[in-house]
């Protein structure tokens, strides 16, 4: 199919529409919901935190040992953020192998947008047509279609 589709996304929603034509209203087709970024830390992390959570030592009982490698810290919301960027990107992924779309539209957070560049496949990249680093998760089809259109006549 010769659509583009348009993500918009955050952290918490990604919702994509597809526009059949130039100057067409985009559909929605679907609005993916992250319910885990809006958890507290506390509902999402099953380590318990007791006085030897911060131990590093084995058993228990005795010194601390190293680490097998290297981790870079990640608080549990950023780690949700990244799955979620993984879920829309597999998303994306697949549905360009069927045909559904031939090129993208990015229009998302800032912070969102950098993780999303990250997970998206190699051959996707090509796709893409705009990237627009605001969140316009809540905007209407019209009024989404109107914002991409004033970014068009701006670059």
């Amino acid at each position: 199919m010769d659509s583009t589709w348009i993500v918009a996304a955050n952290a918490g929603r990604a919702r994509i529409f597809s526009q059949h034509q130039s100057g067409a209203r985009p559909e929605e087709i679907s609005d993916m919901v992250n319910t885990a970024v809006r958890l507290r830390t506390a509902d999402t992390e099953t380590d318990s935190l007791g006085q030897r959570a911060a131990s590093k030592s084995r058993h228990s009982v005795g010194a601390p040992t190293q680490p097998s490698g290297y981790e870079p810290n990640k608080s549990p919301a950023e780690h949700q953020t990244e799955i979620f960027a993984r879920a829309v990107a597999d998303f994306l992924r697949q549905a360009h192998l069927e045909g559904r779309y031939r090129q993208l539209v990015l229009a998302a957070s800032p912070e969102f947008l950098g993780v999303l560049r990250r997970m998206l496949d190699p051959q996707l990249h090509a796709c893409v047509r705009d990237e627009i680093n605001k969140d316009y998760t809540s905007l209407r089809a019209d009024e989404l279609q109107q914002q991409i259109r004033a970014y068009r006549e701006q670059t």
